[in-house]
């Protein structure tokens, strides 16, 4: 029997426009490690990967690991993307809504119609939803998206009014600017731990993180700022566990 071979990816901020700076990104981590395969799994089902014993490295959200992931894979570490208000390795979720909305304030958009990616998304419904009930401001429906930029579609469409964005999501719309001119944004959520990397439990995740912690600084200054990476930090899991996470539509807790 042929023996399974590690594989890796990196599916949270893999935007097309970068692609070819995540795949020299993945080169220099593959690098310093020393092993690894040569390209990144772009396809597939995320969830099945994340737990697969072979999962070299990947990226998930705060929300899947402490709900679902935790001992079951190994935290390698945090990137930090340096977003403004936010503590290393941290992030925060930004309320957009139609540029052409009279409407400037969160409270003004009670009763809206909130595009959510997924419920299973800390950035784009648990945050959100926290911050928004400790503001007595309720939503009066809910698209599902699957996607940050299919969530920013959406309202800019007049599909939704309101939605709320990864930060660094956010951050690389803007840089893009098609469809980030098109919004604007009125609000931002407090920051929660970012979106950490994760290994197997049967790898020595202080291995991969160095690995990692090297293969950022080696990268060029252009490449490093279009990833928008600022360095690799080690957050707790009990911080990620801390987390509130409010139940999805019709669902008690």
């Amino acid at each position: 029997m042929q023996a399974s071979l590690p594989h890796a990816s990196l599916p949270m901020y893999d935007f097309p426009a970068i692609r070819g700076t995540t795949d020299r990104y993945w080169q220099a981590i593959r690098s310093a490690l020393g092993q690894g395969p040569q390209e990144l799994v772009r396809d597939g089902d995320v969830w099945r990967g994340w737990q697969d014993p072979d999962l070299l490295l990947s990226q998930t959200c705060g929300l899947p690991f402490r709900s679902r992931l935790k001992g079951k894979v190994a935290l390698v570490g945090t990137p930090d993307f340096g977003l403004p208000g936010c503590g290393p390795g941290e992030y925060n979720s930004v309320f957009v809504v139609r540029k052409d909305d009279t409407r400037n304030d969160l409270t003004d958009f009670e009763g809206a119609k909130f595009a959510v990616n997924e419920f299973g998304s800390q950035s784009g419904w648990a945050a959100p939803i926290m911050y928004t009930r400790s503001q007595n401001v309720a939503f009066g429906g809910f698209l599902k998206t699957g996607a940050h930029i299919a969530s920013a579609e959406a309202v800019a469409e007049g599909r939704a009014d309101i939605a709320a964005l990864d930060g660094v999501s956010w951050r690389f719309m803007g840089a893009e600017g098609t469809l980030s001119r098109k919004l604007k944004a009125i609000d931002i959520t407090p920051p929660s731990p970012g979106l950490p990397y994760i290994t197997s439990l049967k790898n020595d995740p202080a291995q991969i993180f160095a690995a990692v912690e090297h293969a950022i600084a080696s990268l060029s200054q252009a490449d490093r700022d279009a990833l928008g990476l600022k360095g690799l930090v080690w957050i707790a899991p009990d911080r990620y566990t801390a987390v509130p996470t409010p139940a999805p539509p019709g669902i008690s807790l």
